[in-house]
């Protein structure tokens, strides 16, 4: 534990919906909701508007669109939110060497250890400087917590949520935490939570009067120590820069349960490829290669092949993960599948019979996902190490063009409007408003979903460069 609040916690707010909001001026104030748009879709992200209504990150879109019905949902678009974050990012590095990536929109970073901060002083004038410096680079704000500790300048940041500022003092962290809820702390979940709540224990400050032996009988050793430690603010852990990647993989969830088996062979291909993709751009290549089915009981299974040597070989990775599916019993529909690939290394070993002459593939059956949804995208992708970036979208944004499908929020481009997002489609026709970033709301006009005179298009940045 620090004796000053060094370690700062960045939490940027509503990432994935600031963004949208402010890439489509329509939607400044509105309700906006980031996530899968199909039946088994899911929220990524909610804004604040949508938040009054009660919808929230991890729920399922049709519960959404009960709560909200007036709310604007959109399809993912993360190649601009990786921009974003890249942008963000690099701010931080210019406080320290020491930044803690946790996702695309959340990390921590030691001030001590750039020279920005010994004192509380300091650290407050970096904070601040920092939130104006990521609104003039990227227009949106970002909460900052500030504390001795990762855990409390995490709360902190939570604590000051929306577009705020909160310094924890060294010393003061009990009398802070002690109204809290259990919640609160990294670890308690739902039913950690509940059981605690049983047992009369409901904040933080029961918690730490609870002590440790009585923890440990009521949660076990591991867990019980770790909960005391916590609700006495102590934690040592330290900002770690570099965190390897274990593994990279892409997973859908498809609208309506597949039991067309050359259909799901074909899906897998896709997945495999896009995969690669990823593995590629992280800079990596890898010896396992994992199978994931979940199937329309929920039933989840995975198959793994090793090869002797590691590979970012698009067929290699195909032939193993159609191999993988041979094993699979697909009866009765599949609702998940994904690919991916772990045993990670900064390097390819070419090796013709590699696909041949695996060390063999190892089976293991999971048990049902209690309904889960969600969709991993990708652990370890370039630019933000142990990224999981939230449930799956379902869509596949401007690539999808080619088959004239135009899922709502992606961009796109016409002859003689110029840019725009797809507001919705349906019945042959695609609606469209002409707007950018920084600009007055736009008009909205309605074509044909095979306009020649529309196509998909690349994000305009939010700010920074004149838009084309």
């Amino acid at each position: 534990m620090r004796t000053a609040p060094t370690i700062l916690h960045l939490d940027m707010d509503a990432f994935y919906a600031s963004v949208e909001q402010a890439s489509k001026p329509s939607l400044r104030g509105k309700a906006v909701i980031v996530g899968g748009l199909g039946p088994r879709g899911v929220v990524a992200t909610a804004s604040y508007e949508a938040r009054r209504y009660g919808v929230h990150s991890a729920m399922p879109t049709a519960q959404a669109r009960r709560l909200c019905p007036n709310g604007a949902y959109l399809i993912p678009r993360f190649t601009l939110y990786r921009e974003v974050s890249e942008t963000v990012m690099g701010l931080l590095r210019e406080l320290s060497p020491l930044v803690e990536p946790l996702s695309l929109d959340e990390a921590f970073v030691d001030l001590e250890a750039g020279g920005r901060a010994f004192d509380a002083a300091d650290a407050r004038a970096t904070g601040e400087r920092l939130r104006a410096g990521i609104t003039a680079a990227t227009g949106l704000s970002g909460s900052v917590g500030l504390a001795g500790s990762k855990m409390l300048a995490k709360v902190a940041s939570e604590a000051a949520k929306p577009d705020g500022l909160l310094l924890i003092e060294p010393g003061t962290e009990r009398e802070l935490l002690a109204p809290m809820s259990v919640r609160t702390l990294p670890g308690v979940g739902p039913a950690t939570g509940e059981h605690l709540r049983r047992a009369g224990i409901t904040t933080v400050g029961e918690l730490a009067e609870a002590g440790e032996d009585e923890l440990v009988r009521m949660v076990g050793r591991a867990h019980g120590v770790g909960l005391y430690r916590m609700a006495l603010g102590l934690d040592d852990r330290p900002v770690v820069a570099e965190r390897d990647a274990k593994s990279v993989s892409v997973e859908d969830t498809f609208d309506v349960d597949l039991h067309d088996r050359v259909r799901i062979r074909s899906e897998v291909q896709r997945l495999a490829d896009r995969c690669v993709g990823r593995l590629r751009a992280s800079g990596h290549s890898g010896r396992t290669i994992v199978l994931k089915v979940r199937r329309y009981d929920f039933s989840t299974l995975t198959r793994s092949e090793t090869l002797r040597g590691p590979t970012d070989d698009p067929a290699v990775v195909r032939e193993a993960a159609a191999r993988l599916l041979e094993s699979v019993d697909t009866t009765g529909g599949v609702r998940l599948l994904g690919v991916g690939v772990s045993g990670l290394a900064d390097y390819t070993q070419e090796d013709l019979f590699a696909q041949a002459l695996g060390a063999g593939a190892q089976e293991a059956d999971g048990a049902p996902a209690e309904g889960t949804r969600e969709a991993e995208e990708a652990e370890g992708a370039a630019g933000a190490p142990g990224t999981a970036e939230g449930p799956a979208a379902g869509g596949e944004g401007p690539q999808a063009a080619a088959a004239r499908h135009w899922p709502a929020g992606s961009d796109v481009r016409h002859a003689v409007y110029g840019p725009g997002w797809v507001q919705g489609s349906g019945v042959g026709r695609v609606t469209v408003r002409f707007e950018r970033p920084g600009s007055l709301p736009g008009r909205v006009r309605t074509f044909l979903v095979d306009d020649p005179d529309l196509e998909p298009s690349d994000p305009l940045p939010l700010v920074g460069r004149p838009a084309p």
